[in-house]
């Protein structure tokens, strides 16, 4: 259906989120660029970022481009295989992030609690490995949601809610009885995300207190860190629980935070992680200088 039918309405969205899509491939690239490009950024955190950063990329990259372009559809259509592509893509990419939110934290856990024993435990095999399981359990609980619904009885309505396809709201459109799939969904993606969310809560709540026992001047640069960091995490949890998790689903409140989830948040967290990371900045600002000078010299 998608989020308007007033014309001025959907001009208005057209520019906002093409904007928006544009800030996220260039803001992410950027970041994995960086990383990738910068010796001095080869370590396991900005490993983990440059990942999540590619993550983002991805998230959106499977809604913004059909949403921006259905702006000016008469008719608004995905083909079932479109729509279960869609769920599918959308539960691998979130669920890798949610390892990587994971991994994050515990990287930091690692530096800030333990930091004799980092360059043991946080080695460049350990990394590798966080970041392919990532992939792998994202692939798991992507299969998992898809292998109950792909088979379900379609016969009736086709009319999806939203702006793309996702599990809850396609699997009511069945024809049959859908109780026990949506407890499925609720025990797998809601359980699943509140339970790694209370996770990272207390696992930066003892990292938070670990600082306070420190110095002021060794603490101000790992707070400013975990601040990016518990920054991003409310950010990408709080619209996943409302969305999988709340048992009182609401359509206006479900659409705005699906667009949250999967347009805004992956255009914040660079901003976020660039604009409290003293050494992001740093390394950028060298790779625009070495680009003028090779602009310079062609």
């Amino acid at each position: 259906i998608g989020l308007s039918d007033s014309l001025e309405l959907r001009i208005f969205l057209f520019a906002f989120f093409f904007v928006f899509y544009v800030g996220i491939v260039f803001g992410n690239l950027l970041i994995v660029v960086t990383v990738t490009s910068d010796s001095r950024l080869h370590s396991p955190m900005y490993f983990l970022l440059a990942n999540l950063s590619f993550i983002d990329l991805s998230l959106s990259s499977v809604t913004a481009p059909k949403m921006i372009a259905d702006f000016f559809s008469k008719h608004k259509v995905i083909s079932v295989k479109g729509c279960f592509a869609q769920i599918f893509l959308l539960h691998f990419f979130g669920g890798s992030e949610m390892v990587t939110l994971i991994a994050m934290a515990f990287d930091r856990y690692v530096a800030i609690c333990k930091p004799l024993r980092y360059t043991t435990i946080m080695c460049g095999n350990v990394c590798v490995g966080i970041v392919a399981a990532a992939w792998g359990i994202g692939f798991l609980h992507s299969v998992s949601q898809l292998a109950f619904a792909v088979n379900l009885p379609f016969c009736g309505p086709n009319k999806v809610d939203s702006f793309y396809c996702d599990l809850p709201r396609v699997i009511k459109l069945a024809c049959a009885d859908t109780y026990r799939l949506d407890i499925m969904v609720v025990a797998n993606s809601g359980i699943l995300t509140v339970c790694s969310f209370v996770l990272l809560i207390i696992s930066y709540t003892i990292i938070l207190m670990t600082i306070q026992r420190r110095p002021s001047d060794r603490s101000s640069k790992a707070l400013s860190t975990l601040t990016a960091h518990i920054t991003v995490v409310l950010l990408f949890f709080g619209p996943c629980i409302f969305i999988y998790a709340w048992p009182f689903p609401i359509k206006s409140l479900d659409k705005f935070l699906a667009v949250f989830y999967s347009v805004v948040t992956p255009l914040l967290n660079p901003i976020i992680y660039t604009l409290r990371n003293t050494e992001m900045k740093i390394a950028m600002r060298r790779l625009r200088q070495w680009n003028l000078k090779l602009w310079v010299k062609s």
